[in-house]
């Protein structure tokens, strides 16, 4: 087992900097030993918390005994900052997105490979337990082969924060929400996106997207709809899911949700038609009691390790990154044909940057 402790600095201590830096000091591989902010009063703040606070970046650069940068500053930089960090032998940590478009990124990754060092994005939301039970839902074929998945994420709040609604800084909820869900999608389904549609939304005249929707076309014949909005007022469930041989549903964070099943012991029942409206339907009348059966959600897969623990992984011994660049790559490609399709109003083709994981 490891000794190594790894010292990290953090550069931008707002909410997700400070987010990690509460993290960080329950993992005994990492050890946040400063923070960097260009607004003195978040110095201040990284003092109060109990860091050192570095007066320039440079200094920090400058530092032999910082052996990890963690960028959590707004998107705009993050390119800039990650290849100095990595030219004075840093490893990096950069949050996501880890930049606005596949261009910017490939010149990071192209000076992590000169160098050797580690460049890994923080797709934490690889670790959310409703992902991780609809991944093992996918894999284990719970409700049979899952054809249409649907993920939604809703508030009523609007554009959080000041930079996020400006892009020149790569602000809007594509950027934000949806690199998650993307990324998510990409992790569970191993096949080629074949076709994406999508749809901005400006209703509260930001010049970002304050939502989205997409829907991508998998070739092997998953649909995924992906939905991101701020002013919904009423949510819908966070994951809609249908299978050969039934539905589940997980409504929100608090994991409630079920699946309901065909019931195999049971030939099939004619449904009785029901009062719809002013007329009759069997059609869409609910299934009887007995040809179904509701079951919990299964119980959600483990990731080999956290993700602070696989950094470290990967750093000492070459292990394999659980978020890949190569996935980060084609996440940012494909929102670059999600803002195209949209802004076209055209159905896209013939872009994924898709890998086989096998």
């Amino acid at each position: 087992m490891s000794t190594k402790t790894h010292s990290v600095v953090i550069v931008g201590y707002g909410g997700m900097g400070s987010y990690h830096a509460k993290l960080i000091k329950d993992n005994s591989r990492l050890k946040v030993t400063g923070t960097y902010d260009v607004l003195e009063a978040r110095r201040a703040a990284s003092q109060e918390d109990g860091y050192s606070a570095y007066d320039s970046y440079e200094a920090v650069l400058n530092d032999s005994e910082v052996d990890v940068v963690l960028i959590a500053t707004p998107n705009d930089v993050h390119k800039e900052l990650a290849i100095s960090a990595m030219k004075h032998g840093k490893h990096v940590i950069c949050e996501k997105p880890v930049t606005m478009n596949v261009k910017d990124f490939e010149a990071m990754t192209a000076v992590a490979e000169e160098t050797g060092l580690v460049l890994m994005v923080h797709q934490n939301r690889r670790w959310d337990e409703d992902f991780r039970i609809i991944k093992e839902m996918y894999d284990k074929r719970t409700i049979g082969d899952l054809f249409r998945i649907e993920s939604r994420v809703h508030g009523a709040n609007g554009i959080p924060g000041d930079w996020r609604h400006l892009e020149a800084f790569g602000g809007g909820m594509l950027l934000d929400w949806g690199v998650h869900l993307l990324d998510q999608f990409v992790f569970m389904i191993d096949s080629k996106i074949t076709s994406v549609t999508s749809r901005l939304s400006f209703i509260l005249g930001d010049e970002v997207d304050d939502g989205f929707d997409a829907v991508l076309e998998f070739e092997n014949g998953v649909t995924a709809m992906i939905e991101v909005g701020t002013t919904n007022f009423i949510t819908l469930p966070r994951w809609y899911v249908k299978g050969t041989e039934g539905t589940a549903v997980i409504e929100d964070w608090s994991l409630t949700g079920r699946c309901v099943m065909q019931n195999r012991e049971v030939g099939k029942v004619e449904p009785k038609p029901i009062q719809a409206g002013v007329g009759l339907t069997k059609t869409m009348a609910p299934p009887s009691e007995e040809a179904t059966l509701t079951e919990a959600l299964p119980k959600a897969f483990e990731h080999a390790s956290s993700f602070y623990d696989n950094f470290a992984d990967v750093v000492e011994k070459g292990a394999e990154p659980i978020v890949k660049n190569s996935e980060v790559r084609r996440v940012l490609n494909l929102i670059e044909h999600i803002f195209k399709s949209a802004r076209t109003g055209e159905v896209v083709k013939d872009f994924d940057m898709y890998v086989p994981k096998n």
